[in-house]
């Protein structure tokens, strides 16, 4: 039988180059609409699919190759008699090779205002079903659905013939494309339909980096960004200067761009470890730096900085006094990128939307052993109706102030989370404690002397009064919290006791 080769492709990067060369090595080329018209166009001869079908492409294009006579000559097992026998009888020739992308459903979704119909009408149908069925019969055909692989086999072709590995390859590449294409059409249509958790679950992700290890050297690692990459996303963001992202690096700068994001002023976020250790604010990024630098500038060191700002001369000069792994900011100016550009270690990104917002869409996933979570991201800083003063006292609006500023950051810590500051920095940082008033210890222990006249923020609520007395030990004036333990009234009579205001909010922030 003839050697053929079907060709039908939506990304015609390489095409006609391939395609002269397989005619080089003998192959009739069978193909369709738009690809046959490039190919005839570039001196190629081709065989039109209703020639080998005997029907005419019909239904607006939408058949073609869903025929016997395409499927047979790809199905056909060359080392079975019966079916080599029953494909002669039918007049049925064999297809060699196919070389197939598919309808471009999520370039089409990705356009701003596409209608259902114009993305439904974008679903391939003919397409997967050729490549899958070849690659079902991998060991007699060869699928080619990248042109990233057209030299691989071309050379393999050119060498003899293609071998049985890459045909595997190949065979593996068609099952893995098909899997992600319907995964992005059944979250299209799960989202068009309001189905938020259906009853499985896919997500299509593509590999945007190798990492040279994991969380440890011990472990192999890479990174896959969404699909669909999301605004203010790290995924977005574009890297300056500065060796790759490591494991580590990747994890620490979203939890510092997570926090960020929190806030509308210029803002700094000093991260170690996925944990804020120093945050703040001020009218220029400059002062933000300088109140982030200076709540613990023993952790800063060798740790990530999101910036929702422009980095200036000063800042990077100040930034450049110590080790600073990676500074992720929505701009810098020239003359901050020469001088940060001196330290040959530093990574440095721009993300010119990191203030953008988390979209409804995304979701919130931890990996478990064997199984996946997946919630809600915890937008929410607390239901302003919730919020009631349950002291004697109330606070201060410098107090109140405090307190928001503070409960935005202990949202972002990892519990049992507890926070100290004033309204426009953090002065301690409790982490990741398994009781509470451990946390509590370790963020008045790290806030030093600045401890004094700082509110509290804690994530979650006071089992007993033990926060409290640190509190008034230390000088602390006012705390915030959830509220809504049995033992509430303990914490509440305490701080009546020493003159400390304190506000429930009732929405709980856990971070695990």
């Amino acid at each position: 039988m003839k050697k053929r080769a079907l060709v039908s492709v939506s990304d015609k990067t390489g095409v006609v180059d391939f395609c002269k060369r397989l005619t080089a090595c003998g192959y009739e080329i069978i193909s369709t609409g738009g690809t046959a018209k490039t190919l005839t166009e570039n001196g190629i001869s081709v065989i039109g699919i209703s020639d080998i079908t005997g029907f005419p492409e019909c239904l607006d294009g939408r058949v073609k190759t869903l025929h016997p006579a395409v499927h047979a000559g790809l199905l056909a097992m060359r080392s079975n008699p019966e079916h080599m026998e029953q494909i002669e009888k039918l007049g049925i020739n064999t297809i060699d090779i196919v070389v197939v992308n598919l309808y471009p459903f999520k370039a089409t979704i990705s356009k701003p205002g596409v209608s259902f119909e114009e993305a439904v009408e974008n679903i391939d149908i003919g397409g997967p079903t050729m490549i899958r069925a070849a690659a079902k019969n991998y060991q007699d055909v060869a699928v080619v659905i990248d042109p990233k692989d057209y030299e691989r086999v071309l050379s393999e072709l050119e060498a003899g013939e293609i071998t049985l590995d890459t045909k595997k390859y190949l065979q593996y590449k068609v099952y893995a494309h098909t899997a992600v294409y319907d995964s992005m059409i059944s979250n299209y249509l799960a989202e068009k339909l309001g189905i938020r958790y259906p009853d499985s679950i896919t997500f299509a992700y593509e590999k945007a980096q190798d990492m040279r290890y994991g969380e440890n050297p011990h472990q192999n690692a890479s990174y896959y960004s969404e699909e669909f990459i999301r605004a203010g996303s790290l995924s977005k963001a574009t890297q300056l200067w500065g060796k790759e992202l490591s494991y580590n690096n990747i994890n620490d700068a979203n939890g510092a761009l997570e926090l960020v994001k929190e806030f509308e002023e210029p803002c700094v976020v000093a991260c170690k470890h996925a944990n804020p250790c120093g945050v703040g604010t001020g009218k220029t990024i400059y002062e933000a730096y300088m109140k982030a630098y200076e709540s613990d500038p023993v952790s800063v060191f060798g740790g990530i900085l999101a910036i929702n700002g422009q980095v200036d001369e000063d800042t990077a000069k100040e930034i450049n006094k110590i080790f600073i792994e990676i500074v992720i900011a929505e701009s810098y100016t020239d003359a901050a990128l020469e001088v940060l550009k001196t330290k040959k270690n530093i990574r440095l990104l721009v993300l010119p939307d990191i203030r953008a917002r988390r979209e409804k869409t995304a979701y919130d996933m931890k990996k478990v052993y064997g199984g996946l979570l997946v919630q809600d991201y915890d937008e929410t800083l607390f239901a302003p109706e919730n919020l009631k003063v349950v002291t004697k006292r109330a606070p201060t609006e410098e107090e109140m102030k405090a307190m928001l500023f503070n409960w935005k950051v202990v949202k972002h810590t990892k519990s049992n989370a507890i926070v100290v500051g004033k309204a426009d920095r953090t002065t301690g940082i409790g982490m990741g404690q398994t009781n509470r008033i451990w946390a509590a210890q370790q963020a008045i222990a790290h806030a030093g002397e600045e401890v004094k006249g700082s509110v509290m923020a804690s994530d979650a609520f006071f089992p007993f009064p033990d926060c409290v007395e640190e509190c008034v030990k230390a000088g602390i004036t006012a705390i915030i919290q959830p509220g809504g333990s049995i033992k509430d009234q303990l914490s509440i009579d305490a701080c009546d006791a020493a003159g400390i205001a304190m506000i429930f909010v009732g929405d709980r922030h856990f971070k695990h």
